[in-house]
């Protein structure tokens, strides 16, 4: 959503929001902890097979794990509205 649409919502509404953005937080950090911790075991696994194709699934992690990084742009925006109306 954009900021202008979230400013349309009710208080209510925008609450409820929140409550989706608390467990899109922690599932988040879970998701990029887990590909993290992938990722680091995949690498020193290519770095002892020096297998080629192994960098392959590694690439895909990180550029996942980037777009979720970047995707808390979203986050932000909802944030910032429940500051102005008070609602923390």
């Amino acid at each position: 959503m954009t900021k202008t649409e979230l400013s349309k919502l009710t208080d209510e509404e925008l609450l409820i929001e929140k409550k989706k953005l608390k467990n899109s937080k922690i599932f988040h950090a879970l998701l990029i902890g887990f590909m993290a911790g992938i990722f680091v075991v995949g690498i020193v696994g290519w770095s002892l097979a020096k297998k080629p194709l192994g960098l392959i699934p590694m690439f895909i992690l990180a550029f996942l794990i980037y777009r979720i990084i970047k995707n808390s742009k979203n986050n932000k925006e909802l944030e910032e509205i429940l500051k102005e109306r008070k609602l923390n």
